[in-house]
């Protein structure tokens, strides 16, 4: 049984090709020596299908009224050719639920003619609707959110979700899993921690065993909102450590992986702005509307895919240079930088890891036009 923090500079393990692994080593140096021009490919690509989302959880920064909603192109994977015979894994995961662009489907099965791990991320909603697809083009990683260990906490964080359908769709494909005699996907459970849930969390280790599924991973909240400052687990330690210890004991006992931030004040990026941030290097992060980023938490913008004619132009751009040259240094930090509430990276003993009201958080998406 393992007790896992959030992957900073690693990723998922798997079986890579020649290209891929030399790809990985001279990347890891190149971060480690903290280049800013890279030789070497990103290790993972991140692809956000869509800014849209069919349900409303209560914490999410989003309002659906203030802005179009956009959905990756397919055709985002013709430029990115060259980085996907060199990276590891691709993962589908953004501000909006993966599983509503249309392409969705054309995407796993595009990918599936690559080396890469494909990983999603998802509110498990519709799954019902990829079942065959997650196993004909081998989705080896499918995160599912759930906010709570029964339908009443779940449904009132996450309104518009279903706790039983959920439920239920991890029941199909674990026992199509298990019919095919497979080992993938790798099944997990991602749960924002909160001050009217987290008491629920030894209840999630044990539903995922209940479910067959092989980890659960917590996240703090971020409030973005007046409204849910009193969801903030900000200041409460000695809670946070009470359910953690409990878990912990639970998950040993039934041998289920747990993945935890670091507990207030225990944080090992001290005082700094963050822990040390590895996206620039190992990361290429593409928004629904074409825009590049440094990761799903972050307004930041780095240009537009479509504005370079290669993905090497994008990869190796002034920007992404300056970004990489600045992400880990003090005072020249971008300021949603200095600001961090990425789940892996975020420094856990600041105030505004937790707490982020007036601040530039998200991506500055194209406004609806008012009739």
């Amino acid at each position: 049984m393992e007790i896992l923090r959030a992957k900073t500079k690693e990723l998922f393990k798997s079986q890579l090709n020649e290209k891929q692994a030399q790809n990985s080593k001279l990347n890891i140096e190149e971060l480690e020596a903290n280049k800013t021009i890279l030789q070497s490919y990103p290790r993972r690509i991140v692809l956000e299908m869509t800014s849209a989302c069919n349900i409303k959880c209560i914490f999410c920064g989003r309002d659906e009224a203030e802005f179009n909603q956009t959905y990756l192109k397919l055709e985002v994977l013709d430029k990115l050719s060259n980085a996907l015979e060199h990276c590891e894994e691709v993962t589908l995961f953004g501000w909006g639920e993966p599983t509503i662009n249309p392409k969705f489907s054309k995407f796993l099965e595009r990918l599936d003619k690559t080396n890469v791990r494909k990983y999603f991320v998802t509110n498990g909603t519709r799954l019902d609707k990829f079942v065959d697809d997650i196993f004909k083009y081998h989705v080896d990683i499918i995160a599912i959110s759930l906010d709570g260990a029964d339908s009443n906490t779940n449904d009132n964080i996450r309104v518009g979700a279903k706790f039983e359908n959920i439920i239920k769709n991890i029941k199909t494909i674990v026992k199509k899993k298990e019919e095919l005699k497979l080992d993938y996907p790798y099944l997990n459970f991602v749960f924002v921690a909160m001050e009217s849930n987290i008491r629920e969390l030894p209840k999630m280790v044990k539903l995922a065993k209940e479910l067959k599924m092989q980890e659960v991973k917590v996240v703090f909240l971020t409030a973005f909102s007046t409204d849910m400052l009193k969801e903030s687990l900000y200041n409460k330690q000695e809670l946070v450590k009470n359910i953690f210890n409990e878990t912990i004991a639970i998950a040993k006992e039934l041998n289920i992986k747990l993945k935890l931030p670091y507990v207030q004040g225990e944080d090992i990026a001290g005082e700094k702005y963050h822990k040390d941030c590895f996206v620039g290097w190992r990361d290429f992060f593409i928004g629904s509307d074409d825009s590049i980023r440094p990761c799903q938490s972050t307004s930041l913008k780095l240009g537009n895919l479509s504005d370079y004619e290669s993905f090497e132009d994008a990869w190796n751009s002034k920007l992404m240079q300056d970004f990489r040259a600045k992400v880990n240094g003090g005072g020249d930090m971008p300021i949603q930088c200095k600001l961090c509430y990425q789940s892996s990276h975020a420094n856990w003993n600041k105030k505004s890891s937790f707490i982020q009201l007036g601040t530039a958080f998200a991506p500055d998406w194209e406004k609806k036009k008012k009739s």
